[in-house]
């Protein structure tokens, strides 16, 4: 089964919106884990903050784990996620 974390955040340098995808492995899981197997989205988040070096910060993230999607927290970020990883039209 596929995991990936996909984000939209600033990068350094220049500082401008940007987005990636994260594949994450099994070792990435048993970090994410609480000791009853579970992964939330903040534990998601946590991941992320040690793991996006390329990132000032991470402005939104969606992630699909163990078949459960973690949705963008906010509405308009998947169409920014879009824009930034396929280019846009314009």
């Amino acid at each position: 089964m596929a995991h990936f974390i996909e984000v939209i955040g600033t990068m350094w340098l220049p500082a401008v919106t940007a987005a990636t995808r994260y594949p994450v492995y099994e070792r990435d899981l048993a970090t994410m884990r609480y000791e009853d197997g579970t992964i939330n989205r903040d534990d998601i988040e946590g991941w992320l903050i040690t793991h996006s070096g390329d990132f000032q910060w991470i402005d939104d993230f969606a992630a699909w784990i163990d078949g459960t999607e973690y949705p963008w927290a906010h509405e308009d970020s998947a169409a920014t996620f879009s824009d930034c990883f396929y280019g846009s039209e314009e």
